[in-house]
């Protein structure tokens, strides 16, 4: 409020227009001369301060702001609150016509100096519009590879809690970014950290330097492998892409919430990288989209994907808000009564598990376990000559799958991905290609499937639980979908010069899903 004496001449109600980070004013004087007009007049919040709270009128007996905006008054300002770091721009570049979709990197060094800042470019193709339906195999283009940007921002400048300073010598030596977010909180921490005043962050942009966002980029400097995670364990797929001379294409998340299934439905075969966790509703519609009503095919390289149910403003995805609400491996909890976002209108946040879309039902696994940056090999278990197109080139007695990589020295590991046929719906043929198990009691459950200290939802023993599934199956469409369960499986193509039985298997499905 704002007065003059005892008159009242300007308020703000904080519980209005709560998908905004401007207010609108209220006038309490019309009749006087110096009148302030309520549109002229917003109460302007800058650096993305959280609203959708409880406010000082909450009392529990409503959990959802839009159903009762009087409850959501309050606003949490932080002193850290960061997201937009507004620079001036310094140059600009064109992208040439006609250059090749991918993924670039520009160098920026010093006149005089070896500093060098290396900043990842994602160039998509132009958006193609097609007829909507099934679209001709003629009509279709080549392997599109879905890049997580979404994922890359919410975990950007993650200040990981077991960083030590000790790391900077393996990122010296081994030529490493130089550089760790725990090291300079002033740029702003990622949702997986919390404020100064030990609240969780829960929103992410892009507009501020991510030092995480950078080729080279040692997520775990401890560890017996490369430690990497991300865009540069994703780097893993790309290089073995051009080694096989696979020609693609790359869209993002973000091209994917604002254009929806246009951006991707001239393609025959959609693939992902190794971790593509956080998921608006408008690209997961995009994806089942693609699957069901084009007959897309499906290749999901990674674990714990399409978990995390995010929130965009549907024109602009430069901030994401995520709400970490009932259940979820997560860092901080949502207080009671803020599982609702803020940006799309009050959908209900939280797991995509508990709205309902778990992520067995577009690709047929869903997150299990998790434990250290560990990985383990597969146990090939198909022997069906119905599927021998996918081990061609594989020996027989070539039982074990992945036994090495550079993420986790195992194909299968770090967080892990099982089929549950209570989630996907039971509407397909799903064919068990391999599987790989805890034998060494190194991963947990994550906190969704358990429900005693002796039982869990999946409705088997914690010890077969505790696993990663390669799966294949079709769909009603014709679309065909393979998935591999585990984030470490992208560090396993490149072993040994990528001759390897991992890449062995993922050029047979690329050749298989490109043939139809």
């Amino acid at each position: 409020e704002v007065g003059m004496e005892d008159h009242l001449l300007i308020s703000w109600d904080t519980s209005k227009n709560m998908t905004e980070w401007s207010i609108p004013s209220n006038n309490h004087d019309s009749s006087s001369s110096t009148s302030i007009q309520k549109e002229d007049n917003p109460l302007l919040l800058y650096n993305h301060p959280t609203r959708a709270v409880r406010g000082h009128s909450w009392d529990g007996t409503e959990f959802n702001w839009k159903h009762q905006p009087g409850h959501y008054g309050g606003i949490h300002f932080h002193d850290d609150d960061v997201y937009d770091f507004g620079w001036e721009c310094d140059f600009e570049w064109v992208i040439p016509s006609g250059i090749p979709s991918g993924i670039y990197i520009m160098r920026l060094t010093k006149e005089q100096g070896e500093d060098e800042e290396s900043l990842p470019l994602f160039i998509c193709p132009p958006l193609v519009q097609f007829p909507s339906g099934k679209i001709d195999c003629e009509m279709k283009k080549k392997v599109c590879i879905l890049v997580s940007t979404f994922t890359y921002v919410m975990y950007g400048n993650h200040a990981r809690a077991d960083f030590q300073p000790s790391w900077k010598g393996r990122m010296r030596d081994w030529n490493a970014y130089p550089h760790n977010p725990s090291q300079y909180p002033n740029y702003g921490c990622s949702t997986y950290n919390f404020h100064n005043d030990n609240s969780g962050i829960c929103f992410a942009s892009h507009l501020r330097p991510l030092f995480n966002l950078r080729p080279k980029y040692l997520t775990f400097g401890d560890s017996t492998c490369s430690g990497l995670r991300h865009f540069p364990a994703d780097t893993h797929l790309i290089a073995w892409m051009h080694h096989n001379n696979i020609d693609y294409d790359i869209i993002t998340d973000h091209e994917l919430h604002k254009d929806g299934v246009a951006a991707i439905a001239g393609y025959q075969t959609l693939m992902t990288g190794t971790h593509p966790e956080y998921h608006t509703h408008q690209t997961l519609n995009a994806l089942q989209e693609f699957r069901d009503g084009y007959g897309g095919n499906l290749i999901y390289l990674g674990g714990n994907g399409f978990y995390w149910r995010v929130a965009a403003k549907d024109e602009d995805a430069s901030i994401l808000e995520i709400r970490r609400a009932e259940d979820g491996v997560r860092t901080w909890a949502s207080n009671p009564g803020e599982y609702h976002h803020m940006l799309d209108g009050g959908n209900y946040g939280g797991l995509w598990r508990r709205n309902d879309r778990p992520p067995q039902r577009l690709v047929g696994v869903g997150f299990t376990a998790q434990g250290s940056f560990v990985g383990m090999p597969y146990r090939r278990i198909c022997f069906s000559p119905d599927m021998e197109w996918l081990f061609k080139g594989v020996e027989k007695n070539d039982v074990l799958l992945g036994d090495f990589g550079f993420s986790g020295n195992g194909a299968a590991g770090f967080e892990l991905d099982c089929v549950d046929r209570q989630l996907d719906g039971g509407e397909h043929v799903i064919v068990m290609l391999a599987q790989s198990f805890d034998e060494d009691n190194r991963f947990m459950l994550v906190p969704e499937e358990v429900l005693t200290t002796y039982s869990n939802l999946s409705g088997v023993s914690s010890d077969q639980a505790r696993r990663s599934d390669m799966v294949y199956f079709r769909t009603a469409s014709g679309a065909q979908v393979f998935s591999v369960g585990s984030i470490t499986f992208c560090g396993s193509l490149p072993w040994n010069h990528f001759e390897n039985n991992i890449s062995t298997i993922l050029h047979n499905v690329i050749q298989h899903f490109s043939s139809r």
